[in-house]
């Protein structure tokens, strides 16, 4: 194993090696974190579900009624009726005629892109889609494609060459990119997948819960029910739970409970995962409070830090990027604030482009104004000292 050693000490070298944080208590504005008690900003806990008490007696009186674990796959004895009505509630809220659990959102990339695609085949997928997405791909037998980040030219560039050598062409892109905080633009993805006759897959990990109505994500934001074939969401987001799901036709929830792997080989989500995951689309169904306290936060904190002078890119979401560029001095950013008391992790390659480092920062609905104000100042003291500012 000297090579992985040699691998470490290079990571240690460049000044980009990390331990994990460990945090000591749920996952809260505020949290507990490596002994320290800091601000977080790092949390895909958009709407503060995580720890909401509705959720967790949803999910205590579920372990009371099912147990702690569905025993085994869907396709055998998992399967509890508590998963069926997850489906049923998901669809529902998405507006959209079916539903499919998954274990993940990773799973869900992982099994719907090759269970739905052949040799005969092409995918096209923008450059800057999600790694779970690029991993589904690379699944599939299906011929690859990339078109430029958001570039619409380049998308219809690939049709013209290449639409009439495939039986079907899926386009895939991200509803919200999850580096920069922008919208794919959904609308003419769309217009184009109609007049070269395409099949259309939106992963909305980032828009569920935050864009839309109530947070029914990036298809409802454009208004574009019924126009995309297939729309993937996490649960474990905006939801504060864990899982995945895709939404779609009836046709595909069926044949994917036959050839989603992830399904077939991995057994089902817990119900008490389940339980909980219904409550917050319950809340969301009824009250726009939890996305209206979130967009409020975001737009915030956003306009102090432009004032300030950081570069937040061309973010659309409370998705808050500070793009720094030098991985080194990236990392070193983010450790000086953690020492200081605010957790925003650094963002360096390969999960973003070299020369493109950056610390990404999350805004949740559990935010106070007053917490917001003590991150930015800290926030601006440190990159001071830093001359990251």
């Amino acid at each position: 194993m000297s090579f992985l050693k040699a691998n470490i000490d290079q990571l240690k070298k460049d000044g980009v090696y990390r331990k994990l944080p460990i945090n000591e208590g749920p996952c809260d504005a505020e949290i507990t974190l490596n002994g320290k008690r800091v601000i977080n900003l790092s949390s895909n806990n958009y709407l503060g579900f995580a720890n909401h008490p509705r959720l967790k007696k949803a999910a205590k009186e579920a372990i009371d009624k099912y147990g702690v674990g569905a025993g085994a796959v869907r396709t055998i004895v998992g399967n509890m009726d508590i998963h069926e009505q997850l489906d049923v509630v998901i669809a529902d809220f998405k507006h959209e005629e079916a539903a499919l659990v998954f274990q993940s959102g990773y799973n869900v990339n992982a099994g719907v892109i090759q269970a739905i695609t052949t040799d005969k085949d092409l995918i096209i997928s923008d450059a800057l889609n999600h790694a779970s997405i690029i991993d589904g791909v690379r699944l599939s037998k299906a011929s690859r494609a990339v078109f430029k980040h958001s570039d619409m030219k380049d998308l219809e560039r690939i049709l013209i060459e290449k639409r009439d050598q495939y039986e079907q062409v899926l386009i895939i892109t991200d509803g919200v990119f999850s580096m920069d905080g922008d919208i794919a633009n959904l609308p003419e993805i769309v217009r184009l997948a109609k007049q070269y006759k395409c099949l259309t897959y939106v992963d909305d990990a980032h828009g569920s819960g935050v864009l839309g109505d109530r947070g029914r994500g990036t298809v409802d934001h454009f208004k574009l029910h019924g126009q995309v074939d297939f729309i993937v969401g996490t649960l474990s987001k905006a939801i504060g739970v864990v899982g995945g799901y895709v939404c779609g036709s009836a046709e595909m929830r069926d044949w994917l409970l036959h050839r989603g792997r992830p399904l077939l080989f991995s057994t089902a989500m817990m119900p008490a995962a389940a339980a909980a995951i219904i409550e917050a689309f319950n809340m969301l169904e009824t009250s726009d409070e939890y996305t209206e306290k979130l967009w409020s936060n975001a737009k915030y904190f956003k306009e102090k830090l432009e004032r300030l002078g950081f570069d937040i890119g061309h973010s659309q979401t409370p998705i808050t990027p500070i793009i720094i560029g030098n991985e080194a001095l990236t990392m070193a950013f983010s450790e000086s604030l953690l020492y200081n008391g605010v957790y925003v992790s650094g963002i360096i390659f390969p999960t973003v482009p070299m020369g493109t480092g950056r610390i990404r920062c999350m805004v949740s609905a559990l935010h106070t104004k007053k917490q917001l104000d003590k991150a930015i100042d800290i926030m601006e003291k440190t990159a001071k000292k830093l001359r990251v500012l």
